[in-house]
């Protein structure tokens, strides 16, 4: 890779999505290929929905693929930088596989920030509800007539620090 710029911009892509998978129990990133890595797959496991023979269920696992092409820093096209892989039965106004809008995508957006985008959609935390912009139009409608079960994941991506107050034993009492 000849653009160091591009190249350094992958290597902190890395890094920083790694730290965000170690501080969350709801995605897993996997890079693919050698370091610096232009590709990932995403694994999510929260809440969304998905269409079956029943109607819209819940469904707990999620995947889609990152690509960042060799003009990523200067220009970014949804469809080309985000794809999603699995369910595809998923139900979402912003989702028709194998596509996935998380909006306006600004070039150079890091992996983090697609994760987090992707997360809310997922979750239905962020949801586009004008049927001339949604990707799936049905699941657009449907949206818009069932907004109180949203979001379907009210979880935060990364988990909830635990903190911890220690204070020391009076006088003549023993530390337990």
């Amino acid at each position: 890779m000849s653009d160091s710029v591009f190249t350094a911009f992958l290597g902190r892509q890395q890094k920083e999505a790694a730290a965000l998978a170690a501080a969350s129990d709801l995605v897993d990133v996997f890079p693919v290929g050698p370091p610096p890595c232009q590709r990932y797959i995403l694994r999510f496991s929260c809440r969304g929905l998905i269409r079956t023979e029943n109607g819209i269920e819940e469904a707990n696992r999620f995947e889609i693929g990152v690509n960042f092409p060799a003009d990523y820093l200067r220009r970014a096209q949804p469809g080309e930088v985000i794809t999603w892989f699995w369910p595809l039965d998923a139900f979402h106004p912003n989702i028709r596989p194998p596509f996935l809008c998380p909006g306006r995508l600004k070039p150079g957006t890091s992996l983090v920030d697609i994760i987090y985008q992707c997360f809310e959609i997922i979750t239905f935390q962020k949801v586009t509800m004008r049927e001339m912009d949604a990707l799936n139009r049905n699941a657009c409608a449907w949206t818009r007539k069932n907004t109180a079960r949203f979001p379907i994941d009210k979880r935060g991506l990364k988990r909830d620090a635990i903190r911890f107050r220690v204070r020391d034993p009076r006088p003549g009492e023993e530390a337990r």
